[in-house]
């Protein structure tokens, strides 16, 4: 995997590093969890996410510059890294879904949805 130089750079990471990364994705996993707050369960899900990419990208060797647009290119790369589709399009309505609440006064995924996304997370981070 080559992810692109602007978003990356190269970096070797401590095993002691690496375990804070994915233990930071489990407890945002586990306030989504146990949310009873829609809201709550789908921005901790969402940071689950990125912080599942964050670790993936790391373990090969890549840490995340700060820039616009780099929550896509984690979640483009954690699909690849992965080799699952679903978390490219999955990840990417739930990015879009989380603009559309930053940035709008009026929208939010609906329980349904968030709890589908939690579902998801859930798994995704079993897989890692």
């Amino acid at each position: 995997m080559k992810p692109d130089r602007s978003f990356f750079i190269t970096q070797k990471f401590a095993e002691g590093e690496l375990k804070k990364y994915k233990q930071s994705a489990k407890r945002d996993l586990d306030i989504a969890k146990a949310s009873k707050n829609s809201e709550v369960t789908f921005h901790f899900s969402y940071m689950a996410l990125i912080k599942i990419g964050i670790y993936c990208l790391a373990k090969e060797g890549y840490r995340v510059k700060s820039r616009p647009g780099h929550h896509q290119k984690i979640i483009e790369s954690l699909s690849r890294h992965l080799g699952d589709e679903d978390i490219l399009i999955i990840g990417d309505k739930m990015r879009k879904d989380r603009n559309l609440d930053f940035y709008s006064a009026d929208s939010m995924s609906s329980k349904g949805e968030v709890a589908e996304y939690l579902k998801f997370i859930d798994t995704l981070y079993n897989r890692i």
